[in-house]
């Protein structure tokens, strides 16, 4: 299966992921301008009618730079939908997206079966994440068409699986586009996804750390100070597992040690539950020790096209007397 149209000729093969708060129209355009794909989650739009809002703030600047700016490389933007039956603005919030006609629906947590008809209605594409095989398989069976494999170290919610294991296992039975999250925060990264069977590198920390992203300075700075061992997996704060930065769990007075385990079935993404989650325990990936600084998102996007470069030169030079 051939990449679709909408995500070729992207300038770097990034998905930008959607961050809980932190993403907002003023991020995804940066990142979007910058030839990747932007993104935020749809329940960082509050209240629901604010959706609108923001997706025609998107819209219009992204043409206004391209109009200025004829031979530039814009990506397209994406929307995240989460699926589980706690978010009551599911189907209104899918709703604003289809009369926008947004390019990319990232889906969540639950198999969006009753959400890709609506999505493919317009020619829209559907990516969903997972973190096992038994995932991947539901969420094609419901006529997805791309998979996000969230592996081990991702920020946030994230699964367990290395991605030498789950990206090649995946790709004995699909084709497909497969983008891949977990720890990628430079342009060698990138390439490495890319060298595994993936098709995109999923960054989500990296963007944290930036002018733009909406987020505390708190948060900001414990991002540049942070690195893979201040990373906690627990599932206490939403009842799924995810990584988490251990300064804000020490600051919310408890012992990251020793946290005890959250019952799953209390899980509610619709409400302020959630919301404080990730606004006093803040996620991060297992890649913040890459991280020293907190520049505009133009400038993240610029040395990751470098790094990029720069890694498939020196891939080149180190695999040449190997060639067949």
């Amino acid at each position: 299966m051939s990449i679709p149209a909408v995500l070729q000729n992207l300038r770097l093969p990034v998905i930008a992921s959607p961050m809980f708060i932190a993403s907002n129209p003023k991020l995804v355009i940066e990142q979007c301008k910058a030839g990747i794909v932007g993104s935020f989650p749809a329940l960082n739009a509050r209240p629901q009618a604010a959706l609108s809002d923001w997706l025609t703030q998107i819209e219009t600047e992204l043409a206004a730079h391209k109009a200025a700016h004829p031979d530039a490389i814009v990506g397209p933007y994406a929307v995240n939908q989460i699926v589980h039956k706690s978010n009551d603005r599911l189907e209104a919030d899918v709703r604003t997206c289809v009369d926008h006609r947004v390019p990319l629906i990232i889906t969540s947590l639950r198999a969006p079966n009753e959400i890709v008809g609506a999505v493919h209605s317009y020619g829209g594409l559907v990516f969903h994440d997972v973190i096992s095989v038994r995932h991947a398989q539901k969420a094609l069976e419901g006529g997805v068409d791309g998979l996000i494999l969230v592996c081990a170290g991702a920020g946030g919610h994230a699964g367990t699986l290395s991605p030498f294991a789950l990206v090649g296992e995946i790709r004995r039975f699909y084709q497909g586009p497969i983008v891949l999250s977990g720890s990628i925060a430079t342009g060698d990264a990138v390439l490495g996804a890319q060298a595994m069977g993936a098709d995109f590198a999923y960054i989500g920390t990296r963007w944290l750390a930036t002018e733009e992203a909406n987020v505390s300075e708190g948060y900001r700075q414990a991002i540049v100070e942070s690195a893979a061992g201040d990373i906690v997996y627990t599932n206490l704060f939403t009842g799924v597992h995810g990584n988490y930065l251990k300064k804000s769990i020490v600051a919310a007075g408890l012992d990251p040690e020793h946290l005890p385990d959250s019952d799953p079935s209390a899980m509610n993404f619709g409400g302020s539950a959630a919301a404080k989650a990730w606004r006093d325990i803040w996620g991060a990936g297992q890649g913040v020790g890459l991280i020293n600084d907190a520049p505009p998102a133009a400038v993240v996007a610029e040395r990751l096209v470098r790094e990029y470069d720069a890694a498939r030169a020196r891939l080149a030079a180190a695999t040449a007397p190997y060639a067949r």
